[in-house]
């Protein structure tokens, strides 16, 4: 794969990854748009891998206390990092059965152009409702099970190409009344079991078959990726209150209107 490839493959990654506006899709459409051939299985658990690095960098004083306080006892009255830590493998359950379920279904009819363009345009829609029009009164602290429930059905829609895993799981949040960054954060976090999930699926698959490692190739998609989410989670939450939602729902939409133009 040629170096250009492979910077552009990680870029998009990571500054997809975390932004309301869908990676899976934008790795589907690079190759269709830059008439490249598809960057395989390989690439993908590559460029998966590195924001799911920068997620953990990022978020790693959160996880130090989940994974301390998952070790005590588990109190459904407190919203604490032990409970926290729970919240997020319980959220993870609907989008792992989902896949589980539904994989040939998403990897093969749902991939296609309107497909993510239909996605694009509706679920944009829904986010700036979402966000215009929820309270945004509660906190990061005030997360409890209700939330989980919803958030973590939310998640599963995210396997149809074009929603958008965060996006979704943002809009779902509004919804409940969380404020903007309560939101974020809780999809950030909730990224990284099923970023792990995911990932490990894609090795086992990459690995049963033969396949030949460009370990240069590999680590540049890696590091690029990575570098790039880690600036896109910063950049997002630190302008999040600033700009709101509109921004990525008029770039979903002029994408969507454009995949429909051209496909």
């Amino acid at each position: 794969m040629e170096f250009l490839h492979l910077i552009i493959l990680g870029l998009v990654q990571g500054i997809t990854e975390f932004l309301p506006i869908s990676s899976s899709a934008h790795l589907i459409l690079l190759p269709l748009i830059a008439d490249w051939q598809d960057q395989g299985i390989l690439y993908d658990v590559a460029a998966h891998t590195g924001s799911l690095g920068a997620v953990m960098v990022y978020f790693r004083k959160d996880l130090q206390g989940m994974i301390k306080g998952s070790f005590g006892s588990f109190d459904a009255t407190n919203q604490n990092k032990n409970n926290l830590f729970w919240y997020l493998m319980l959220a993870s359950i609907p989008v792992g059965l989902g896949a589980l379920l539904f994989h040939d279904y998403i990897a093969t009819t749902l991939r296609s152009p309107h497909v993510i363009a239909t996605s694009f345009i509706f679920f944009g829609i829904i986010l700036l409702w979402a966000d215009k029009g929820g309270e945004r009164t509660r906190s990061f602290s005030e997360i409890g099970w209700r939330d989980i429930l919803v958030i973590g059905i939310a998640q599963a829609i995210a396997l149809i190409p074009g929603t958008s895993r965060s996006g979704i799981t943002i809009t779902a949040g509004l919804m409940l009344g969380l404020d903007r960054q309560a939101a974020s954060r809780f999809s950030f976090l909730l990224a990284i079991p099923v970023s792990i999930l995911a990932t490990g699926y894609e090795t086992s698959v990459l690995f049963a078959g033969e396949v030949i490692i460009d370990l240069t190739s590999v680590l540049i998609v890696i590091g690029v990726a990575f570098g790039s989410a880690l600036l896109s989670i910063h950049y997002f939450l630190k302008l999040l209150d600033r700009t709101g939602m509109l921004p990525y729902v008029i770039y979903r939409v002029v994408l969507g209107l454009a995949i429909f133009a051209i496909y």
